[in-house]
């Protein structure tokens, strides 16, 4: 039954149980929130509390939640009560073999796929990739002069990607860094537009992103077939050469078209990300030189390991989380603390406003690694990744990838510190990036020559 053809009573019982919002027009809610995202939950929390009701683009009205225990209740949900592929726009812009578009058993069953190329042996093989990208990037960056280090974190983590991930090389890692960063761009910018995705002729955003995902798709059906081929295909330890070789438990395997919606997601939930954090690890550690000192006497000997490095990435992520918030969507009336959310709902998770909030995390706003020295995160109020059966799969990735980076940034430059206000929060789409790109000044460390222990490697990248 749908909610229009409830009766009027059941309705008006369930909207009673809803938490309390704001009351302008739903329309000048939506409008309000593309222009002014942070300043309107920041004032609607400040009125009405952790939880309260707000009408979003896309979503419509919607439940923000920004209290733990709340927090817990919907990260273990049943999967079929709320669900995100049902209404997930990044499922709709990368297509049906994505896991942002799935849910329940669907979803478990590809995320199973999925997970073990992120953990064990595999992990070490992405490693060395990653810090064969590292070195080689660096070694273009200027010395003495400001400049952004976000356009070449990006191209760090793209490059680790389409190695790791896709385990391209030479021509085809060529052509996807071409295609890719313009089509990820480009749909993280339509997530909440979704007029704008319709392809209404030359010229239009909707038919640019078509003809990129056709390019895109072209590039993978080319690699699909030479692996087919390749005699070397079960000794290889890329995530597309494993999904090619995998089965779901009736013994069948991945169609091409959901590999190239998987890869696709793995690059669009991954590369972006990663490389915003590390821009703002670096816009952070430029405002506290006590713990970059701290992290490079750290990085230089090997004995004393990655403690305080792994530690400035949860602080990272803590304080300047890419992804500010998360969610769900109701498929049945769902209880909530001392609320009922209907039916039809949506329920977004404020990762941001509880990483802030001084109940939680002592003296939010300062950048103190130590919080996180010998102390886990706790799955409630530490969110960057989201929780529950839709954690990210690439968490463990992402966090290695940003350990190898900053080590190799931390033992090749020494970084300039200043006391110049922190940069701005900018909007790009779907995730949050420093206002400046994560701008530094450089200067190479004596006695360590440019790409230092870097090995021979496909072509670079661009961006």
């Amino acid at each position: 039954m749908s909610i229009a053809s409830e009766p009027a009573q059941t309705r008006e019982h369930s909207a009673s149980l809803l938490p309390p919002g704001a009351k302008l027009p739903k329309y000048l809610q939506a409008a309000a929130f593309l222009l002014w995202r942070d300043r309107l939950l920041t004032r609607t929390r400040r009125r009405y509390g952790d939880v309260f009701t707000v009408n979003l683009p896309v979503f419509g009205r919607s439940v923000v939640v920004a209290r733990p225990d709340l927090v817990k209740q919907v990260f273990t949900a049943p999967a079929d009560v709320l669900v995100f592929g049902e209404i997930s726009p990044l499922g709709d812009l990368i297509g049906p073999g994505s896991l942002f578009a799935m849910d329940g058993a669907e979803h478990l069953r590809e995320r199973r796929l999925i997970l073990p190329a992120f953990h064990g042996e595999r992990m070490k093989a992405y490693e060395a990739i990653i810090e064969q990208e590292a070195r080689r990037e660096m070694a273009s960056w200027p010395q003495g002069e400001v400049f952004a280090t976000m356009p070449g974190f990006m191209r760090i983590t793209l490059n680790s990607i389409l190695r790791a991930v896709f385990g391209a090389q030479a021509d085809d890692l060529a052509d996807l860094a071409e295609v890719l960063p313009p089509l990820v761009t480009l749909a993280s910018r339509l997530t909440l537009l979704p007029l704008l995705r319709r392809d209404l002729g030359p010229g239009s955003p909707g038919r640019r992103l078509k003809r990129l995902r056709e390019r895109y798709d072209s590039i993978i059906d080319r690699m699909i077939d030479a692996d087919l081929t390749d005699p070397g295909l079960g000794a290889r330890d890329d995530v597309m050469s494993m999904l090619l070789r995998a089965h779901y438990d009736d013994g069948s395997s991945m169609s091409r078209g959901a590999i190239k919606d998987e890869l696709l997601t793995l690059l669009a939930a991954g590369h972006e990300t990663t490389a915003t954090s590390l821009a703002w690890a670096v816009e952070r550690l430029r405002r506290n030189p006590w713990i970059l000192r701290r992290l490079v006497d750290e990085a230089r000997d090997h004995e004393t390991g990655n403690t305080l490095r792994m530690a400035t990435i949860l602080e990272v992520q803590r304080s300047r989380p890419v992804i500010p918030a998360t969610g769900r969507h109701a498929m049945e009336d769902f209880p909530l603390g001392e609320w009922v959310v209907p039916r039809g709902h949506h329920i977004v998770v404020a990762a941001r406003m509880i990483h802030h909030d001084p109940r939680f995390f002592e003296r939010p706003l300062q950048f103190q690694p130590d919080r996180f020295v010998g102390v886990k995160a706790d799955t409630y109020t530490w969110v960057p990744f989201g929780g529950g059966l839709r954690r990210c799969p690439g968490a463990a990735f992402a966090h290695m990838e940003m350990d190898v980076v900053l080590r190799v940034l931390l033992t090749e430059f020494d970084l300039d510190s200043t006391d110049a206000p922190g940069e701005a929060w900018r909007d790009r789409g779907v995730a949050f990036a420093p206002g400046d790109g994560g701008l530094v000044v450089l200067e190479r460390r004596r006695g360590v020559a440019r790409g230092a222990g870097n090995t021979p490697a496909p072509a670079p990248a661009s961006l």
